[in-house]
């Protein structure tokens, strides 16, 4: 959801504090080395989005081909196990990115944060 709310969380979250009155929130973002929405960044987001290309783009474009790892509902689907890996699939070899960026998404990220061979 955090890249649907983009706005909320970049420009929403950097006037923290400024609309509140019984309590000063603006203490909170002078703790912190960074904007609230740079933290989000930080974050890796899966693929497992039953089917939903736009949400997909709008995530990729969020988090970047580097923090997004393949990911399916599986046993949770009506298909029982097929039709979410197989929509997901279908969106992530549709996009217009490398070969290289596609292995990063099916495998590769995962093998790195998990420090897979």
């Amino acid at each position: 959801m955090i890249p649907y709310f983009e706005g909320r969380v970049g420009p929403g979250w950097d006037q923290l504090g400024t609309r509140t009155s019984d309590e000063d929130y603006t203490l909170l973002l002078k703790k912190l080395k960074k904007r609230p929405i740079d933290y989000f960044r930080l974050f890796y987001a899966d693929t497992a989005l039953f089917g939903a290309r736009e949400a997909t783009l709008c995530g990729l474009k969020f988090f970047g081909v580097e923090r997004t790892l393949f990911a399916s509902d599986s046993p949770f689907d009506p298909e029982r196990g097929s039709a979410y890996i197989r929509w997901g699939i279908e969106i992530i070899d549709s996009l217009d990115i490398s070969p290289a960026e596609r292995h990063q998404i099916y495998e590769g990220n995962a093998r790195r944060l998990l420090k897979l061979p």
